[in-house]
């Protein structure tokens, strides 16, 4: 059974001209162009299996929204069970009056915990991938890859021998200087919408994920270095695809020659935009593992993509490429109807 939140009081009809103007203006703005009912249909049935009698389950929207909270101000749980009960833009945004009672840190655990044994994260994240391709923001014109390392403590050993660190997370070397953590492999379209990625071990290079990123690219994929290969350039040129991934020097070869750098600096110009989530993750927080385990830093990761993604296309849906078809997702138009 789910929980319903009381309607608003007089207090928030009083209040209602308060709060942060710029905090207010992006809920506002992402109210706008996004149906949250529709982002959160896949996890509807979480609580299915709930029985009826007992205490009624958070709304899904609600939940989904305070994860998403979490990612676009980079805030722990106990921020943001604090950050709920003190700032009326949060409450605002996640359907809370004044009246109402807060979720806890500790619902938001569970929550999160039922989003993990349900596999409902994959889902998720299509769904809003869908909604993203309704409205004309993603292109299908070429694929860009890369990954980062998100570092994970090294721990200690203990007195009784044992030791402290995430025995998922694993070493590597990047630069001459030994990692210890994760790998984030991602892939975006031109314009940085995130289309697909994965969390791995940082043992794992680069490489060896780039066919399963780029599945179903039919023009173009980007990539550094790391990804080069006579084998995939000669796979991609087969199947039709250009392969602009920037060429390294190869045994016996001193320097690239003049038609090699040219090319890379051709690729490297489109293959920037990558960086765009890289650096918005990075200030998020994203570069140390919040949690042990494979399993649960990629459903973090997974929601700080979606989360990405939903404000990265802020800015661009008010000058669309591509031309949204009618749908269930259309609840605002992309730009203002001629009278």
């Amino acid at each position: 059974m789910e929980r319903r939140n009381k309607a608003p009081a007089l207090i928030d009809g009083l209040t209602a001209d308060l709060g942060g103007k710029k905090t207010e203006s992006f809920f506002r703005r992402i109210g706008e162009l996004f149906d949250f009912e529709a982002l959160a249909s896949p996890l509807l049935d979480l609580f299915d299996d709930q029985p009826g009698p007992g205490r009624p389950h958070w709304p899904v929207v609600l939940m989904l929204k305070c994860l998403l909270l979490q990612k676009w101000f980079g805030l722990s749980g106990v921020q943001l069970e604090d950050l709920l009960q003190d700032r009326l833009s949060f409450r605002r945004f996640v359907g809370l009056s004044l009246v109402d009672a807060t979720p806890d840190e500790t619902t938001l655990v569970v929550f999160r915990k039922r989003l993990l044994e349900a596999g409902k994260l994959s889902e998720l994240f299509e769904n809003s991938l869908a909604i993203l391709k309704h409205k004309g923001v993603v292109l299908q014109e070429g694929t860009l890859v890369d990954a980062t390392i998100i570092d994970a403590p090294m721990g200690r050993k203990r007195p009784d021998g044992q030791h402290t660190h995430d025995p998922a997370a694993t070493y590597t070397k990047n630069h001459g200087t030994l990692r210890h953590g994760y790998k984030a492999h991602i892939a975006t379209e031109k314009r940085g919408i995130i289309v697909n990625y994965l969390l791995d071990t940082a043992k794992v290079h680069d490489s060896q994920h780039i066919d399963d990123l780029t599945a179903g690219e039919k023009v173009a994929v980007y990539a550094d270095s790391a990804y080069s290969s006579k084998q995939r350039r000669e796979r991609l040129a087969a199947a039709g695809i250009d392969a602009k991934i920037t060429h390294k020097r190869v045994r016996g070869q001193a320097e690239l020659t003049p038609e090699q750098r040219r090319f890379n600096t051709t690729c490297s110009v489109v293959r920037a935009m990558v960086e765009h989530p890289r650096a918005w993750m990075s200030k998020m927080g994203f570069t140390v593992a919040r949690y042990r385990g494979l399993t649960k830093n990629a459903i973090d990761f997974g929601l700080g993509v979606i989360a990405y993604n939903l404000k990265r296309s802020m800015s661009l849906l008010g000058q669309p490429l591509t031309k949204p078809r009618p749908g269930r997702w259309d609840k605002a138009p992309l730009r203002p109807q001629s009278a």
